[in-house]
């Protein structure tokens, strides 16, 4: 018997060895996690649906419930190329620019999006990815930024559509204005019509107060335009 002993305490020994282990690595923080200003290189966009333009254009409406299910990461691909992806080797994009001076920055709002950390991020369309800006599930700041339209706290994600007038205005002067709010259109247009395509529901809001919005997407030389919650059509 004494002689077991000894094997009996060390086979003790390394079994609450091996669990502190187990628990030590359990409760160590996750580096999964995104980092700020990381890129997240997004899905290569399809170009062809089941859906033509035609009946996009007849069957979209503004859709102001969604429901209470995420999006996947290659939706929101073809989203963000539909609002502003680029279609050419010269850099046209999807919606037209005067003077090819391509004013208009788009951010995310995401909250339930599968691939997608909650968060704000930026879209960049030169290699087709998003920037992850600020951390968390901001949904409910830009509700209140919007009036409190709650249209935004449903949606897994809300796109908001900046502009930097200057852009344009270097070639037009103040009539630059007026073609940064014409290209606007054409890129909530594109949403519309891709959400249509997805089987998806947006609606464009203008109804917000631009300095929280600014705050909350801490913009500097943009100029918030419109937002447009997107969601699975109720």
């Amino acid at each position: 018997m004494l002689r077991k002993k000894p094997i009996f305490f060390v086979l003790l020994f390394s079994f609450l060895a091996f669990s502190f282990m187990i628990l030590g690595v359990k409760n160590e923080p996750s580096s999964a996690k995104l980092k700020l200003d990381a890129d997240i290189k997004l899905p290569t966009p399809h170009l062809k649906s089941k859906t033509t333009v035609e009946q996009a254009l007849s069957q979209r409406r503004s859709v102001r419930t969604y429901k209470d299910q995420p999006l996947t990461i290659e939706q929101i691909s073809q989203l963000c190329w539909a609002a502003q992806g680029i279609t050419s080797e010269d850099g046209g994009r999807t919606a037209p620019s005067a003077g090819a001076k391509y004013p208009l920055e788009v951010f995310l709002v995401v909250g339930n999006v599968d691939g997608l950390e909650p968060g704000i991020y930026h879209y960049n369309p030169g290699d087709h990815s998003l920037t992850k800006k600020i951390d968390g599930d901001k949904r409910e700041n830009l509700s209140t930024a919007a009036l409190g339209q709650k249209y935004v706290l449903g949606a897994p994600v809300s796109f908001v559509i900046t502009g930097i007038y200057e852009r344009t205005m270097i070639k037009y002067g103040e009539r630059g204005i007026r073609y940064v709010h014409i290209e606007l259109g054409h890129a909530c247009q594109n949403v519309y019509l891709e959400a249509e395509a997805l089987g998806l529901g947006t609606v464009e809001m203008g109804a917000f107060e631009d300095q929280k919005v600014k705050k909350l997407l801490e913009l500097k030389d943009e100029n918030p335009f419109a937002i447009m919650p997107v969601g699975k059509k109720r």
